[in-house]
């Protein structure tokens, strides 16, 4: 596959930009509300997030040029951006919900959502190229992770 270096960067800027938009709301909480919660023993150290999510989304940025670099004549190929976006935007609501609203249920209620939209775009993804579809698997395999947190938190702090 011969790279198209345009829609490769702006790939990844999408994805890069998402993550920055959700850090806008996990910012303003998590040195404040965030720190006051009570947390699972399984709760990682603060510093993992940053790298974990920067790496996730480099990976989604590649998966999604992937799919984009088949050609919206390509079948499947439209179903599965729009499935992309989607999820993506239930991704920056999420840290909008969560930190932002400070309200873990409706964080939970969004993280559920948001692992299935992420299972349905990893189906779909792998349907145009197995590669793509594997590179989200990461993602989800973290969302997962994210959703036991999320409703850990919920559970103790209600």
């Amino acid at each position: 596959m011969k790279i198209d270096y345009v829609k490769l960067i702006i790939s990844l800027v999408v994805c890069q930009l998402a993550g920055g938009i959700g850090s806008i709301f996990t910012a303003r909480s998590v040195t404040t509300w965030y720190l006051a919660l009570k947390k699972p023993s399984f709760n990682p150290p603060s510093w993992i997030f940053g790298p974990v999510w920067i790496t996730l989304f480099v990976l989604m940025g590649v998966a999604l040029y992937r799919v984009w670099h088949k050609g919206a004549a390509t079948p499947g190929v439209k179903i599965a951006l729009a499935a992309f976006f989607v999820q993506l935007l239930f991704n920056v609501l999420w840290s909008l919900v969560f930190f932002g609203m400070r309200n873990p249920l409706l964080g939970l209620l969004d993280i559920v959502l948001l692992w299935i939209l992420i299972l349905a775009t990893l189906i779909l993804f792998w349907q145009v190229d197995r590669a793509a579809g594997l590179l989200l698997a990461p993602y989800l395999l973290w969302v997962s992770f994210a959703s036991l947190l999320n409703g850990a938190l919920y559970l103790l702090n209600r």
